[in-house]
């Protein structure tokens, strides 16, 4: 046996043997297998006490999203626990320029385009144009008053509100037009004696929609109209308060009970 040992493969230094230990080994009888020396230990297996605790803190930083990852929702949750005066509840009209006050009280927390993505999201809802056609005063992050709102922003809100309704109202109008002109396809259709190729050449329609037309179009007439709610209901106070029929009405030339009025003999002039 070589007095050589081998090259161990790893780098780490091998941990010396006691003198003990190594008489022990020398002492061994022949024809018996020496045990395996015992495996060191090296510090670089070892576990430190507070890698557990380490590891968490490193797993919960890493779940917290760095500013380039926040969109609209996240920066939205986020103002509401910086700032939950301003954030939380109905909008309030905002103070002009208060992208630079949230980079100044909370610096690193948000991109400036991250807060910009936000509030083009915020400043164009419904919601906060009503809040700026209604309100006089603009709010800062705390809740408090911070200027007044000008009359040309209060203008500008009111027109895009109005936009808004009338384009709403033609989309409404649009798909009442759609629906009318469907039930009338179903009508005709099961009215018609024409061939399926024939009626959908007449109708307009590609043969393909014609069956996704036709089964909208049974759908919609099991369902309620808007209207007929508010007919029932007008029916139904009908019902418990009926109109009294006062009959015919009376003219100045009948008397009480209808008939004509016997007109009356002219009286003899005193003498």
């Amino acid at each position: 046996m070589s007095s050589t040992e081998p090259e161990h493969p790893d780098p780490t230094p091998a941990t010396e043997i006691p003198r003990e230990q190594a008489s022990a080994a020398t002492a061994t009888p022949a024809g018996t297998v020496p045990a395996p020396p015992a495996t060191a230990v090296t510090p670089a297996d070892a576990t430190p006490a507070d890698a557990a605790p380490a590891a968490e803190t490193a797993a919960a930083t890493s779940t917290v999203p760095s500013p380039a990852t926040l969109d609209p929702a996240a920066v939205a949750q986020r103002l509401k626990q910086l700032w939950p005066a301003l954030f939380t509840g109905a909008p309030k009209p905002l103070k002009l320029r208060i992208q630079v006050d949230i980079q100044q009280r909370a610096p690193g927390v948000f991109t400036k385009q991250a807060l910009s993505a936000f509030f083009r999201r915020y400043t164009g809802s419904t919601s906060y144009l009503l809040a700026v056609a209604k309100g006089r005063q603009r709010f800062d992050l705390d809740g408090q008053p911070s200027g007044e709102i000008s009359a040309e922003h209060r203008q500008v809100a009111h027109d895009e509100l109005a936009r808004r309704r009338d384009r709403q109202e033609t989309r409404r109008a649009l798909e009442e037009q759609q629906r009318r002109n469907r039930a009338g396809l179903l009508r005709d259709y099961e009215r018609t004696t024409l061939t399926r190729a024939n009626f959908c050449v007449l109708k307009g329609v590609a043969e393909a929609d014609l069956d996704g037309l036709l089964a909208l179009a049974r759908e919609e007439a099991a369902q309620p109209r808007r209207h007929e709610p508010h007919r029932a209901a007008r029916e139904q106070r009908g019902a418990r308060h009926p109109v009294r029929s006062e009959g015919p009405a009376r003219r100045p030339g009948n008397s009480e009970a209808g008939g004509p009025r016997t007109p009356r003999e002219p009286r003899e002039p005193r003498r």
